[in-house]
């Protein structure tokens, strides 16, 4: 840790802009450090979020093991395979947003605790972890959540009657118009 009357510059200030340390009141230091404090209340989140994530692992896990004793365990297979795809995609779609919570989770412990130091000398989990800011965490998430709202379109497709010419059509111009927008998002991502 520096010492922060390493950081003062020649009018007394801190090269980031602030006071040190030394120059603070007492009642500024008590207050800036409970302040800076509170920021533990987002241990929560990372906590609530993490158990969240495993809810709906284990609810997607559930869904496929229902999936497969409904298959194998009927005497004629009686799901058909419309059931068992909506089925499977259901727990995708739980899979997902459970990897949303676990990288909201990450995100915000690395951005207001610390950086998570056992998966960065594990190696391999750089790109997940790199996170620098909020617009960072916020982008990963929104890549993720475009990939639940996709997947929850899939799984509407394939519970639809379509009667009509204009309902198939209907449904081809979204799937284009999903493609599309997936094109232009990996386009933005690099």
């Amino acid at each position: 840790m520096e010492n922060p009357k390493e950081k003062t510059g020649a009018s007394g200030s801190s090269s980031t802009g602030g006071k040190t340390l030394a120059d603070q009141g007492i009642i500024e230091n008590i207050f800036e450090r409970a302040l800076w404090n509170v920021r533990f209340i987002v241990l929560l989140g990372v906590v609530f979020g993490a158990l969240s994530a495993i809810v709906l692992f284990i609810a997607g896990s559930s869904e496929i093991y229902q999936i497969l004793i409904g298959y194998f365990m009927a005497e004629q297979h009686a799901l058909t395979h419309e059931q068992i795809l909506i089925a499977i995609i259901g727990a995708v779609d739980f899979y997902l947003i459970g990897l949303v919570l676990i990288i909201f989770s990450f995100g915000i412990y690395e951005l207001f605790i610390s950086e998570i130091d056992i998966a960065r000398f594990k190696g391999g989990f750089g790109s997940l972890l790199d996170i620098d800011n909020l617009d960072d965490l916020k982008n990963k998430i929104i890549k993720v959540i475009i990939m639940v709202l996709i997947v929850t379109f899939f799984q509407r497709i394939l519970s639809m009657e379509f009667t009509t010419s204009l309902d198939m059509l209907a449904m081809a111009v979204s799937i284009g118009v999903i493609c599309a927008g997936v094109f232009f998002l990996g386009r933005h991502g690099h």
